[in-house]
């Protein structure tokens, strides 16, 4: 298992309750699987894993078995957790989800996004287009899920704001891969430069059809950049 302490992902939890506690612990297992830290095909042993929290073995093997409902996770008699991980197909699948489902949230946004919405993506394209420059890629990750998900609010519906928030979430990990393959951050600024633009026009036929594009943009340089480093072992 790797150092997931070094590496900041996992931290000493207070037990402030026992509902609060399990989901702080889930929270901290699935961040260390979901950014890499735990690799796919990893053990992760319960005894462990507790130590590193400061926990009992309890909430991990409560959130251990959650972990296994939502994929992450598979528990082999006599062997204990497994990280599975996100696989490729996971990825291309949730790229192919967000393609429909994102054509109409960037619609719903056209139709009610306020002035203030607007001035607000604006604010965000403009720091983006800030750290390109500067050519931070981490940053440039972080405020390309920003935009996205500003974009999910200003369609003003919950169930697909919940739903495209947690497919970002999801992926973040392959996406910061992306994010540092040459040229596509930039391209992706730019991409978001041009959605913007349609959504101040409220031109919901052209955002979607922007929208569109620019995820099979970013798919396409995501299974690419996974593919050159699978290469490279």
């Amino acid at each position: 298992m790797r150092q997931a302490i070094e590496m900041g992902r996992l931290k000493t939890l207070e037990t402030d309750g026992v509902s609060s506690l399990q989901a702080r612990v889930f929270e901290e297992i699935e961040g260390a699987i979901l950014s890499g830290a735990f690799a796919g095909g990893e053990s992760l042993g319960e005894l462990k894993l507790s130590a590193e929290l400061g926990v009992s073995r309890t909430p991990v093997r409560e959130a251990l078995r959650q972990l296994e409902l939502e994929g992450l996770v598979k528990i082999i008699p006599n062997k204990g957790a497994v990280v599975v991980g996100v696989t490729e197909k996971d990825i291309e699948d949730i790229y192919v989800i967000r393609m429909r489902i994102e054509d109409l949230a960037v619609r719903w946004a056209a139709e009610s996004m306020t002035d203030e919405d607007c001035k607000a993506l604006w604010e965000v394209v403009e720091l983006q287009e800030f750290y390109a420059q500067k050519e931070d890629a981490e940053r440039l990750c972080e405020m390309d899920g920003t935009f996205h998900e500003a974009i999910y609010r200003f369609s003003r519906s919950k169930p697909l704001n919940h739903m495209l928030t947690g497919f970002h979430h999801y992926i973040r990990h392959a996406r910061s891969i992306s994010f540092k393959s040459s040229g596509r951050a930039r391209a992706s600024v730019g991409e978001h430069r041009a959605i913007a633009q349609a959504l101040s026009e409220r031109d919901g036929e052209a955002a979607a059809r922007l929208m569109v594009d620019h995820i099979e943009k970013a798919k396409e340089n995501l299974l690419k950049s996974l593919a050159q480093r699978e290469k490279m072992g």
